[in-house]
């Protein structure tokens, strides 16, 4: 399955629509990072990105909004057109173009933007969502602190937090009753969107990764596409 059967749709407000003099003239100051983008066939208007990778300061610990300067547009969450027969809630990851879908039916998928494993942590296969936490508590394998000895005052666990890796929400991806490992967690660095950064786990803006978690239960599939 690859990027060239998917067909972008708006996620929300249709830019089409939007007056293009009126918009151009709001965010001419920003036209580089988003402005730009709402102006594209299924882009996301300024406005609209502003209100969607907002803050939340309703949250055990007050998330902050997204530096929308540092993403690039085509990362930002839409609806798009995808041909699949996996069931609605489907996870789909795509490493190669950074990118998460959620199968929604009708041909159409609910697409994040995503930082996925670096070289040579890149992996593929299925997999399904053991189990969901909230602020979780991040313990990094016994294998990341030998590559990583910076990572082993955490050995016995680090606590919940803005500045824990695992962020607000994780999904953890299990095969055959196992753990893997790996995760599909949230990032309040949207710099780290659109790269390989990891030793194997998937980020998306926290924003998105609240939108995905609460949709996603537990034993949901999750396909992990060749990078």
């Amino acid at each position: 399955m690859s990027k060239d059967r998917e067909t972008t749709m708006a996620a929300g407000t249709n830019a089409s629509a939007m007056n293009r003099r009126t918009f151009l003239a709001g965010t001419a100051a920003i036209a580089g990072a988003v402005g730009l983008a709402g102006c594209s066939t299924g882009g996301m208007s300024f406005a609209e990105a502003e209100r969607v990778y907002g803050p939340v300061p309703d949250e055990r610990f007050a998330i902050p909004a997204v530096n929308l300067n540092k993403v690039d547009p085509k990362y930002l969450r839409r609806t798009v057109r995808y041909a699949s027969d996996e069931a609605v809630g489907t996870i789909i990851i795509d490493p190669r173009h950074y990118y998460v879908y959620r199968i929604e039916g009708g041909g159409q998928a609910t697409r994040y933007g995503a930082n996925v494993g670096r070289a040579g942590f890149l992996w593929s296969g299925d997999a399904y969502i053991g189990r969901k936490a909230e602020w979780p508590i991040w313990t990094p394998p016994r294998e990341m602190i030998l590559r990583q000895p910076e990572a082993a005052p955490y050995a016995g666990g680090m606590a919940p937090g803005l500045d824990n890796p695992l962020g607000a929400r994780t999904l953890y991806l299990y095969q055959n009753g196992k753990y893997t490992l790996y995760t599909i967690y949230s990032t309040i660095k949207p710099e780290t969107i659109g790269r390989g950064v990891s030793s194997g786990c998937v980020g998306l803006l926290t924003q998105d990764m609240l939108d995905l978690y609460e949709k996603t239960p537990v034993d949901t599939k999750v396909i992990v596409l060749p990078a």
